[in-house]
């Protein structure tokens, strides 16, 4: 169909990344655009697109992170830019969308902040939730699930597989914030209630740092620094719905229709993955998205998890920097930037392939979900 490869990812731009101290959310915006351009093999005035994921308030002291003033401060003047609107999923479709249109050769999509050694309290309550003791995301996915306990009887027994599989990823990746931090089953079980049913390893890490990636054609992609990851397939759906108002509250959630218009642009079928990058803000999140792609059946996430399916030597591994539970919160940037990285052969001792016991990679899939189950992007890439 229409996009399939004919655009790819040819960079990726990191910077420090874990509790970085006396660093704004501007900073690390500008060292990961930067470090992504070069990454590239591009000077900045190759660069005419940029796209910011949502930025919340800023810190005390700071001022507010726009595409503006990451454009200005990285000495851009691009011809488009676009900033997330509240969770909503849709940066990389932005990017392909000016791409075709022909207004932009080279577009940068980034994310940063300093949210874990700022000052700043992100306020993500819902006044009319807020008299009933339920508080931010944590409450509101923990809402989706319990329901999920109820309707298609997962929990803790499959969610400790899905936590102990990403931290063994994270321990082959030197920047993951977990690196050195085993987990085992019984850690699992031992940590803390955050709100019940999820314990701190059921949810993502808070992180100082920025991550960026450029998207052009494939065909600017073959003069540039790396083999690039070819997009093949891409789907959005939004429910939209409050989760405490929806009607979907245990699934099927975005990922359903969104996966089915991925595999159909990419022509493929899921036997054909080799890996998965999957929005993991909690262990459920990383179930019920792979459970709605047609992974496995309703309820059949436990059987589907056991003996190490998704770790290293695993036969479909998942969230291989350890993702959002064990590397670093970069929003759907963790996610997608692995997979490129992966593609382009440059993971180290955790790339896909004989050093890990795996399958070398071909196609990889890709997921980025924002608020509660309210929105959902599929991407599925390739190898060159």
């Amino acid at each position: 169909m229409g996009l399939k490869d004919k655009y790819a990812i040819v960079g990726v731009g990191y910077t420090p990344q874990g509790r970085v101290p006396g660093r704004t959310a501007l900073s690390f915006y500008v060292e990961a655009c930067a470090n992504a351009i070069k990454d590239a093999g591009l000077g900045r005035q190759d660069i005419d697109g940029l796209i910011c994921y949502r930025h919340f308030q800023p810190a005390s002291g700071e001022r507010e992170v726009t595409p503006y003033v990451v454009a200005q401060q990285l000495g851009l003047a691009p011809k488009y830019l676009s900033q997330e609107a509240n969770c909503a999923r849709s940066q990389l479709h932005h990017a392909l969308g000016v791409l075709e249109a022909g207004l932009c050769n080279y577009v940068v999509v980034a994310y940063a902040d300093n949210a874990l050694s700022s000052d700043r309290i992100p306020d993500e309550t819902n006044p009319e939730n807020s008299v009933f003791g339920q508080f931010g995301y944590p409450a509101s996915y923990a809402m989706a699930a319990r329901r999920a306990m109820h309707t298609f009887h997962t929990g803790p027994e499959t969610w400790k597989m899905i936590a102990v599989g990403q931290r063994q990823w994270a321990s082959l990746n030197p920047l993951a914030m977990m690196r050195d931090r085993p987990l085992t089953f019984e850690n699992y079980y031992s940590s803390k209630w955050v709100v019940e049913p999820f314990r701190v390893s059921d949810c993502c890490l808070v992180s100082d740092g920025g991550r960026a990636y450029i998207v052009t054609s494939v065909e600017r992609a073959r003069d540039l620094s790396h083999q690039p990851a070819v997009i093949i397939g891409i789907g959005q759906h939004n429910p939209s719905s409050y989760i405490d108002q929806s009607t979907y509250m245990a699934g099927p959630t975005g990922a359903k229709i969104a996966g089915e218009m991925a595999l159909k642009m990419a022509g493929i079928n899921l036997e054909d993955i080799d890996a998965c990058e999957i929005y993991d803000c909690f262990t459920y999140t990383v179930e019920v998205t792979l459970q709605d792609y047609g992974f496995f059946g309703l309820g059949e996430g436990q059987d589907w998890f056991k003996y190490g399916t998704i770790t290293p030597g695993g036969r479909l591994p998942v969230n291989t920097s350890g993702g959002l539970l064990s590397e670093a919160y970069f929003m759907g940037l963790t996610p997608l930037t692995e997979a490129a990285m992966q593609l382009m052969g440059r993971c180290g001792d955790r790339q896909l392939g004989a050093k890990t016991n795996t399958k070398e990679p071909e196609i990889i899939l890709c997921s980025d979900n924002g608020a509660t189950l309210q929105t959902h992007s599929c991407t599925i890439l390739r190898r060159f």
